[in-house]
């Protein structure tokens, strides 16, 4: 199993690549160029044009990745990987039609909020509702470091669920702000998703996913770093969320998610904050900018310090997870 992940983090990392150096260029011929915010950064305007939605590129290279090395997987049955993989793909197809168009459209918005929230809900219903029905889903509910199980009704497990989902993708998607950053901290995620699934020795197939996905984000971060020379776009941003909330899912660790997904969280916030702040106030902001990156940015941080202390953040929260979910296994 070992050698499987890293055959797999691999593969991906160089299929992601590739497909980039190819991609990239078609994108910039067919003038997907992202259109920035006009309330941002001043100085991010300068980034008006970079091709976006080159998430495409790392959900090419897992998806072939997973598809091709989980290939016995599938043929003796096993099929949770697939599942991951397609209900992420699911959430990248609501961000491509988001993209697409935003691109056509020549501006920052695509579909509605509404919109968007009955596609995510929808998509994730579906999918709680298949894990279940191919027994891969429990109603048990894991709370790390104290090693306690708990059991919920059903109804109650699916209602949280379906909001746990919807609100991991959005929050991944609020950390897309700026070159680097959700693809970084979603490594570092990623990272550790494929050690605890190593871990868990009965589903261990469990690590394939998570592997090609760190590795296509690994290769992606080649193109997007600072400067960056594409964006993943909703296409990208909105797949991840997806991944993201799955795989935490699919382990039967949804709580997990509180400590490995801290910045997530923490830009969500933020967000809320401002919002609920700005209305409560009539006008006025309690951070400069929302989410927090941006907050930051206008205190004086680079992208680049910004992508290595949140990095480095969610790095320090996953080990601490790693050590609270010993007991598990």
């Amino acid at each position: 199993m070992e050698l499987l992940i890293w055959i797999a983090a691999g593969i991906s990392f160089l299929l992601t690549l590739v497909i980039g150096k190819f991609l990239i260029p078609e994108l910039r011929k067919l003038k997907a160029g992202q259109e920035i915010r006009k309330d941002g950064p001043s100085w991010h305007a300068g980034k008006a044009g970079t091709p976006t939605m080159g998430g495409i590129m790392f959900i090419l290279g897992v998806g072939v990745t997973v598809f091709v090395l989980g290939w016995k997987m599938m043929l003796s049955g096993i099929f949770i990987h697939l599942y991951v993989y397609l209900f992420a793909l699911i959430f990248g197809l609501i961000g491509f039609v988001d993209d697409y168009r935003k691109v056509r459209q020549h501006q920052n918005e695509g579909l509605t909020a509404k919109q968007k929230f009955v596609l995510q809900l929808a998509a994730a219903i579906v999918f709680l509702c298949l894990m279940r029905y191919e027994e891969l889903l429990t109603n048990e509910v894991y709370v790390p470091f104290v090693n306690v199980t708990f059991t919920m009704n059903w109804v109650v497990y699916l209602a949280f669920a379906a909001f746990v989902i919807v609100g991991c993708v959005n929050a991944v998607n609020l950390t897309d702000g700026i070159d680097g950053l959700a693809t970084s901290v979603t490594f570092v995620v990623m990272a550790f998703f494929t050690v605890a699934g190593a871990l868990y020795s009965f589903h261990g197939v469990q690590a394939l996913f998570p592997a090609a996905l760190a590795g296509g984000l690994a290769a992606f971060f080649v193109y997007n770093h600072h400067p960056a020379k594409t964006f993943m776009g909703d296409t990208g941003s909105l797949f991840l969320g997806g991944a993201v909330a799955a795989v935490a899912f699919a382990m039967d660790l949804p709580l997990i998610l509180i400590p490995v997904g801290v910045i997530y969280i923490a830009e969500t916030v933020s967000d809320i904050i401002q919002v609920t702040y700005f209305k409560m106030t009539h006008g006025k902001r309690f951070f400069k900018m929302a989410p927090l990156h941006h907050h930051l940015e206008l205190s004086g941080w680079s992208e680049a310090k910004l992508v290595t202390v949140f990095s480095i953040i969610t790095l320090v929260c996953c080990v601490l997870a790693y050590f609270g979910i010993q007991g598990r296994y």
